[in-house]
């Protein structure tokens, strides 16, 4: 049960409102999607505990806290990093600004506050939150074709650079070998736009 707020006027009861937080359509698809990935997911949250552990419970996260303040939210993080992992944090209050300037990768929620936007990496657009697994999964591509891009140039460098100095490849050759190296770099590259 969450928040109650009383309308009534003259002493009269007309309403009771209550409060709740309701999640969104695709969350359980992208908690399952981060998992497959390997991913421990964590919520931390500044609402009432009972709200947090029932929102907790619907989605199936083991790991919450409630009640916690921008400093708790801190030191929940740095203790994460202090145990090896990297975080990645997602938010959209003002009060979240401190902690994705900490975390290792920030994104902000797009119809979030402005502060939380400034302090973030990048800003997930709408409420569309399946768009967090993709985010993951093109990062680890683009850090894997960079790392092929990276050895394919030191392979190149290391034997054309001195076969061009001792005079077994002409001037030409040397050139052209460059120019397809970066062609092939490039075309690696190309692959990350694919859908």
């Amino acid at each position: 049960q969450g928040p109650v707020t009383w309308v009534g006027c003259n002493g009269q009861c007309w309403a009771m409102l209550e409060w709740r937080e309701t999640v969104l359509p695709d969350a359980w698809a992208t908690l399952n999607a981060l998992r497959k990935l390997g991913l421990e997911v964590h919520l931390l949250s500044g609402d009432h505990p009972q709200s947090v552990q029932r929102l907790a419970q619907e989605v199936g996260l083991q790991r919450w806290r409630a009640g916690a303040s921008p400093e708790d939210k801190l030191t929940y993080v740095k203790q994460l990093q202090d145990s090896e992992s990297k975080v990645w944090f997602i938010g959209d209050g003002v009060n979240d600004a401190p902690v994705m300037a900490q975390a290792d990768v920030s994104a902000a929620i797009g119809r979030g506050a402005p502060l939380a936007q400034a302090h973030s990496d990048f800003i997930i657009q709408g409420q569309n939150l399946t768009q967090i697994p993709d985010l993951y999964t093109k990062s680890m591509q683009t850090m894997k074709v960079i790392g092929q891009n990276l050895w394919w140039a030191i392979a190149y460098n290391l034997v054309g650079i001195p076969l061009a100095v001792l005079g077994v490849l002409t001037p030409w050759v040397a050139g052209l070998g460059m120019a397809i190296s970066s062609l092939l770099v490039v075309t690696n590259a190309l692959r990350l736009l694919r859908p």
